[in-house]
């Protein structure tokens, strides 16, 4: 069933079966082809055998830009990822997958934990794991061993953030916006609707019901779309809005309000507060004003109840003047 051919200084294995594929692989030494033949023929009399020779001739690489290609075009967090393949591939594009260890794996996350925080390496760990299965089931490299990111320890999760607007912040944030009146808006109005950046950049005004005093936002982080109930300071806000041509509420990139919200902050000599701390605020506020987490999911768009723990700081002075 086995053929041996030296071929130059290598010897070539051919196994051929009925029933499936025939499988090559070429040696240096004679006693590794042989070696390498009697446990594949052993393999398949078992009908437990798998062909690694893809896996054998695949880089991480190569994988990482067929996935980039094939599967990230469609994705929402197209550009997150391909910024993560940029810093996975020359540390680990040059392996074969079927050379991927739970050792080698756990010596490129404590690399990385040198140079990124624990959820940033943890990112980095799910993308090579989702790779790895899309490589499995969906391309057919076979991984007899199975998925090797699977078994490597994941950096501690951190904390989630705990920062708040204190006393006073929300002021100087809204002052030191006074002349760009268009991100003083969008600022209000996460506050008031725990929306996130990309939510209120792509706001639409056929999505908006003054009226009914709701906001339909088609196109979620989750994938769900989602009404929120709009306040009337929210309503207020749109109200006095110009009407946009192009029919979107604010004509403004998700990147543009963050670099304009940074700079306010430094102006402002607000420290350590991020454009996306405010979704964390205006989630706690709506806790604080009685709402049931039933309630908060459906405003927010969590999906999981126990994920509103991370944006959810209550204030320990708050809830002591609710006790009494």
């Amino acid at each position: 069933m086995a053929t041996i051919r030296k071929r130059g200084d290598s010897y070539h294995v051919q196994i051929r079966k009925k029933g499936y594929p025939t499988v090559t692989k070429s040696f240096l030494l004679l006693a590794d082809a042989q070696k390498w033949a009697r446990s594949v023929e052993r393999d398949i009399d078992k009908g437990v055998f798998q062909d690694t020779a893809t896996a054998e001739n695949s880089t991480l690489g190569d994988i990482l830009d067929s996935y980039a290609k094939k599967i990230l075009p469609s994705k929402k967090s197209r550009k997150t990822v391909l910024s993560q393949i940029r810093v996975i591939k020359p540390l680990l594009g040059n392996y074969s997958l079927s050379k991927l260890s739970p050792a080698l794996l756990s010596q490129f996350r404590d690399q990385r934990l040198e140079s990124a925080d624990a959820q940033t390496v943890r990112k980095d760990l799910s993308l090579l794991h989702r790779v790895v299965v899309t490589a499995v089931k969906d391309w057919g490299i076979s991984l007899p061993l199975g998925n090797p990111v699977a078994l490597v320890r994941l950096p501690s999760q951190p904390n989630g953030r705990d920062r708040r607007l204190e006393t006073g912040e929300e002021e100087k944030l809204l002052k030191a916006l006074k002349d760009t009146p268009t991100v003083r808006t969008i600022v209000e109005l996460a506050l008031e609707t725990a929306m996130r950046r990309g939510e209120i950049a792509a706001m639409k005004w056929e999505h908006v019901n003054l009226k009914a005093r709701t906001l339909l936002i088609p196109d979620t982080k989750t994938g769900t779309p989602r009404t929120v109930p709009l306040s009337t300071k929210a309503i207020a806000l749109l109200s006095n809005l110009p009407r946009n041509i192009k029919g979107v509420v604010f004509d403004v990139a998700p990147d543009s309000i963050t670099q304009a919200f940074d700079r306010a902050c430094t102006r402002a000599e607000l420290e350590g507060l991020r454009f996306h701390d405010l979704r964390h605020e205006a989630t706690s506020r709506l806790f604080e004003k009685g709402l049931n987490p039933m309630e908060v999911a459906t405003i927010t768009g969590h999906k999981d109840l126990r994920m509103l723990r991370r944006y959810t700081h209550l204030r320990a002075e708050d809830l002591a003047r609710k006790l009494g």
